[in-house]
C-alpha cells in the first residue's frame, strides 16, 4: 500500500509555540518525519529550523533558558519605525542556530505565511532567505516593524489571517495533514485591565473567531491537535519548558494515530 505524503501545519502562538518543538521531538522518537511543513508566526520559526535540519533536541536546548533580552530590544523612536522592538537579536539567534540558508537549502520542503498589510491578504513565502521569511511571519503588528521582502513592503505576522496554515501545506502536496494549534480557544484566558491587555484581548477574540471559521472550511485536515497549555500567556517569554512538555505529550498521545493516517 502506498504511503500517504504527510504534512505538518504548525500554527502561530508566540511563546506557546515552543510546544511545536516538543511535538516534533515526539514524532522523531516514533520515526515520523513529515514530507512537507507549513508554518505561521512561531510555527514558522520552529518549522524553518526543523526543515533546515535542526533537531528538536537542539532546538529545545537553545530555547529552554531563553529570555526576552536574548531576542528583542527596544527601538529608538518606535512610533516612527512602526514597531516597539528590533528584530536584530532574534535574527542573530536564528543565524547562530541554523546558519544563513535559503529555502532551496532545506532538507524538507517548507513554506511560511505572512500578512500583507497593504493588500490585506495572506502571502506564502517559499523562496529566498529563510530567516528573513520566518521573522516576517512572526512580526507581531505594533510590536515589530513590518518586514520588506521582494515586492512586499509591509509584511506582518502570518497569524493575523492564517493562524494554522493547513491550506498551504495541502497545496504543497500533503495528503495526510496534521494541524497543530498551540493557541486553541483563547476565550478561556483571564481578562485583565489596562490598555495593552485590552488591545491583546481584542486580538484574541478576533483570532479565535477567525480560526474557528477557517477550521470548519477545511475538512481535508486529517487531525487537528491542540496541546493543553491552559492560560499560558503567548506574549511572555516564560514557562517555555511547560510548553515543550505539553507539545511532547500531545505528540506521544497521537503518534500511532498519525502513523495510521500515513499508512491508511
Amino acid at each position: 500500500m502506498r504511503r500517504k505524503k504527510l504534512g505538518f501545519a504548525l500554527g502561530a502562538g508566540g511563546s506557546r509555540g515552543v510546544a511545536h518543538i516538543g511535538f516534533l521531538r515526539a514524532m522523531e522518537e516514533r520515526g515520523i518525519r513529515p514530507d512537507f511543513i507549513a508554518g505561521s508566526s512561531m510555527g514558522a520559526v520552529v518549522g524553518a529550523c526543523y526543515a533546515a535540519g535542526i533537531s528538536p533536541a537542539r532546538m529545545h536546548s537553545a530555547v529552554r533558558k531563553l529570555k526576552f533580552r536574548d531576542i528583542a530590544s527596544f527601538q529608538f523612536a518606535p512610533f516612527r519605525k512602526d514597531g516597539l522592538l528590533k528584530m536584530e537579536k532574534a535574527r542573530k539567534f536564528l543565524a547562530d542556530l541554523i546558519g544563513e540558508k535559503t529555502f532551496a537549502d532545506l532538507a524538507i520542503p517548507f513554506v511560511c505565511v505572512a500578512t500583507d498589510l497593504e493588500r490585506g491578504k495572506t502571502v506564502v513565502l517559499d523562496e529566498g532567505d529563510l530567516i528573513d521569511a520566518a521573522l516576517a511571519s512572526a512580526s507581531i503588528p505594533g510590536v515589530f516593524s513590518p518586514a520588506k521582502i521582494g515586492n512586499y513592503a509591509m509584511l506582518s505576522d502570518g497569524g493575523i489571517l492564517e493562524r494554522v496554515p493547513a491550506e498551504q501545506v495541502k497545496n504543497m502536496g500533503a495528503e495526510a495533514i496534521v494541524a497543530v494549534d498551540v493557541l486553541g480557544n483563547l476565550m478561556g484566558k483571564k481578562v485583565t485591565g489596562g490598555l495593552v491587555n485590552t488591545f491583546l484581548r481584542y486580538i484574541d477574540i478576533i483570532d479565535t473567531r477567525n480560526t474557528v471559521l477557517l477550521r470548519a472550511q477545511r475538512p481535508y485536515v486529517s487531525l487537528w491537535l491542540e496541546p493543553d497549555l491552559g492560560g499560558m500567556d503567548q506574549y511572555r517569554v516564560k514557562n517555555l519548558e511547560f510548553a515543550y512538555k505539553k507539545g511532547y505529550e500531545t505528540g506521544k498521545t497521537h503518534a500511532e494515530e498519525i502513523l495510521r493516517l500515513v499508512e491508511g
